[in-house]
């Protein structure tokens, strides 16, 4: 049985998509997902997505449709998650190459149905701001989204589209999506999330990080990077639920607007008229902050009295939990020493992880 799990967003979707495979169909061949290499600045310190000329090592799957395999390498500067999650995973990591439009991915995909010959099409996003209109004052990354939800729409061949946790990427919130969601397809359990367990242990993905942990149970208050809204860890996180593709096409903006784009360049212009804004545009602008931060060693007893602070601020709001990405954000830390700050606080407090969010109790 031959599986395509596109996976809408990059990044996180990719994991979630493993997670999703395993637990629908975990006795039968892995699938094939279908991914951007589009990694934050976090990873990646080059604004955009990366193409088959960012890499090292790829193997071509069909004439336009690369895989990425464990030995690949992002060529430098660039930075990639894709060859690590090769290598622990065992789906099939495609290489979605938006540099051609809407047109290039339909064409992509066109060739992986050709060739895979699928029983199934998954387009899978998580926290479902692929249902967005665009215009949404919380909408922060449509692009990506956009671009794969309509070269799905345009496929020859019956995609389901799946919308996991919804309300967990921080842009739309649940209850403005709760009348855009159909039947329940499937609920995460603790058992479906051990697969990817050892991925999020590094993997910078958020929502992703709830997706994981309101499936193992989390419930409470969640803050995430650039002090966003704090997101409610709900009975409905760990949840999978079908949504209408076409009625999706036909309310996101962006999405119909890009349907016969041929570069990048366009759809970048035509989200700046949808959206107000070109989310690599922002990346383009935070580039020069983010390599400007040098990096230095933790200083333990300084980052326990920033952690304190941190931890009594959040507490007066009423936030349960936080993902490491923000508490790098929130002590003032430079990105690329995520790692060693999670090292540094699970070898001095392990009581406060939960696997993978840091738990910020009640009392001091």
């Amino acid at each position: 049985m031959a599986r395509l799990i596109v996976a809408a967003g990059g990044g996180g979707d990719a994991v979630a998509a493993a997670m999703l495979d395993a637990a629908l169909y975990g006795g039968e061949a892995p699938a094939v997902v279908f991914t951007y290499a589009w990694d934050r600045l976090l990873v990646d310190p080059v604004p955009g997505p990366r193409g088959p000329a960012n890499f090292t090592g790829l193997r071509p799957l069909t004439r336009s449709v690369r895989v990425v395999p464990a030995d690949a390498a992002p060529i430098a500067p660039a930075g990639s998650t894709l060859p690590r999650l090769a290598a622990e995973l065992p789906q099939t990591f495609a290489l979605i190459d938006p540099h051609h439009g809407a047109e290039g991915i339909i064409r992509q995909l066109e060739e992986l149905v050709q060739h895979l010959e699928p029983d199934t099409v998954d387009l899978l996003d998580v926290g479902g701001d692929i249902l967005a209109h665009g215009d949404e004052p919380t909408l922060r990354s449509p692009l990506a989204d956009a671009l794969t939800l309509a070269a799905c729409c345009e496929l020859n061949f019956p995609v389901r589209l799946l919308v996991a946790g919804p309300g967990l990427d921080g842009e739309l919130p649940a209850d403005a999506l709760r009348d855009r969601l159909g039947p329940v397809a499937l609920t995460f359990t603790a058992e479906h999330v051990q697969p990817v367990g050892p991925v999020l242990e590094w993997h910078p993905s958020e929502a992703t990080a709830m997706l994981a942990a309101t499936a193992r149970g989390a419930r409470g208050l969640c803050d995430v990077r650039d002090a966003g809204l704090p997101i409610p860890l709900t009975d409905e996180g760990p949840t999978v639920y079908e949504a209408d593709l076409d009625a999706a096409l036909d309310r996101n903006q962006l999405a119909g607007a890009i349907l016969a784009t041929e570069n990048l360049h366009e759809v970048e212009r035509r989200s700046r008229e949808i959206c107000g804004f070109s989310e690599i545009d922002d990346e383009r602008e935070k580039a020069g902050r983010f390599g400007s931060r040098p990096a230095r060693q933790l200083d333990p007893e300084a980052v326990g009295r920033r952690l304190d602070e941190f931890e009594a601020q959040a507490r007066g709001r009423g936030i349960t939990h936080t993902t490491f990405r923000r508490l790098t954000e929130a002590l003032g830390l430079s990105g690329n020493q995520r790692q060693d700050l999670r090292s540094l606080l699970l070898s001095t407090r392990p009581e406060r992880y939960r696997a993978p969010l840091w738990h910020i109790p009640s009392g001091a």
